[in-house]
């Protein structure tokens, strides 16, 4: 048997969203007969750069969110003597992830991660391979840890993401707006039918990303004060403190209306089908949550976001009608019973994103991964010839 043209997708646990898509695109490939294969960089390349990078991450959203927010501005648009810097620290993953490449002999190289994008086109450019560099964009507005001039091609969620990076300088040849990857059960459509349930005005989901945000609390509590009876279903991700938090609430002397219920999950894999029998989601922007719920059709409440990135991706979800952003968390009943209450403005957001979703395609996704590597192998072939 012949072996398998192998794949190399390097993704970093920050937030579950560079994993997630990382896993997509790995069992599209296999699904076409590569040995596509994940690396979570950081770990495997410096666990004290991991535990920097990855638990730093949560702790400075959470705790010093204006100082992420800064780091972030300076990273996304870096001077030279920044870039400089910013290629020194990044450095100590260099060697590790050269060795990989070198021992695997891929023909195709995949990033998820911003960071990782950055290191493999600053390798490549420096002729340590000729190998095709591929980076997902895995949020909605381009940031300047992406660009090099070494990748050979960026899948991006929306023409919006790609209009933001040609004003920023980046050949639209090399650009596609084919959708961040997820799982192919968010591209399945649900009938209305199966959100209904006559006990309820509506189903809301209340999420908190994978890392479960310290901020779904006070979006709980509001929840419980709309004046329709709604499901309320929470979901809290990794955070389990956070879950027994919510289920010490005593929701039935809080809640507004005497039908109302509560259901609690922690880390779950039926987000699917949890969006699908929902009505309207009330969640934090990550870039592949947004995605999903565009998918599924499913009108989006932004109540909190984390800074940077998700700052951003509301602006996209607000911008093109897809979501709807509030700063006062007090505001957030009131809106779950306009939209439950005038359904002609749920279905106005709904026929936004479905628009939107028409243009995402996993196929194209795909077919480009096979034509970049088609291009390497036989270029590789016809240098061996000469």
């Amino acid at each position: 048997m012949k072996d398998q043209p192998i794949v190399l997708i390097f993704s970093a646990s920050t937030g579950g969203g560079h994993n997630s898509a990382a896993q997509t695109i790995q069992k599209g490939l296999e699904d076409r007969g590569y040995d596509a294969r994940i690396i979570d960089t950081f770990e495997k390349s410096s666990k004290t750069l991991n535990k920097m990078i990855t638990g730093g991450y949560r702790r400075m959203v959470e705790n010093t969110p204006k100082f992420y927010d800064l780091l972030y501005r300076q990273f996304d648009k870096m001077t030279p003597f920044q870039r400089a810097v910013f290629h020194i620290g990044t450095s100590i993953i260099s060697p590790e992830i050269l060795s990989m490449i070198l021992n695997d002999s891929p023909v195709l190289l995949i990033s998820t991660h911003p960071f990782v994008t950055n290191v493999l086109g600053r390798l490549k450019g420096m002729g340590a391979f000729h190998i095709p560099v591929l980076s997902f964009v895995t949020d909605y507005k381009f940031h300047g840890v992406y660009r090099s001039e070494n990748v050979d091609a960026y899948v991006v969620g929306s023409d919006y993401t790609k209009q933001d990076m040609i004003e920023r300088g980046i050949a639209a040849d090399i650009i596609y707006p084919y959708g961040i990857p997820v799982r192919s059960a968010f591209k399945e459509k649900d009938s209305n039918e199966t959100r209904k349930d006559k006990m309820f005005k509506g189903t809301v989901l209340l999420m908190g990303g994978s890392l479960g945000t310290g901020r779904i609390e006070p979006a709980f509590r509001n929840l419980l004060l709309t004046k329709e009876p709604i499901h309320l279903i929470a979901v809290c991700g990794h955070n389990e403190e956070m879950r027994k938090k919510l289920a010490q609430i005593p929701y039935e002397t809080l809640r507004q209306h005497p039908r109302t219920q509560v259901e609690l999950f922690g880390y779950t894999d039926e987000i699917s089908d949890l969006m699908a029998s929902s009505d309207i989601i009330v969640s934090k922007p990550g870039g592949l949550t947004t995605t999903e719920a565009m998918l599924k059709g499913t009108p989006m409440i932004i109540p909190y976001t984390y800074p940077g990135q998700e700052e951003d991706n509301a602006k996209f979800l607000e911008s093109t009608g897809m979501g709807l952003l509030i700063n006062d968390i007090a505001e957030l009943p009131k809106l779950v019973d306009l939209l439950l209450e005038h359904q002609n403005i749920a279905e106005e957001i709904s026929e936004n994103m479905n628009t939107a979703a028409k243009k995402y395609s996993s196929e194209k996704t795909l077919d480009l991964c096979e034509k970049l590597i088609d291009a390497y192998v036989r270029g590789t072939s016809e240098n061996s010839d000469k």
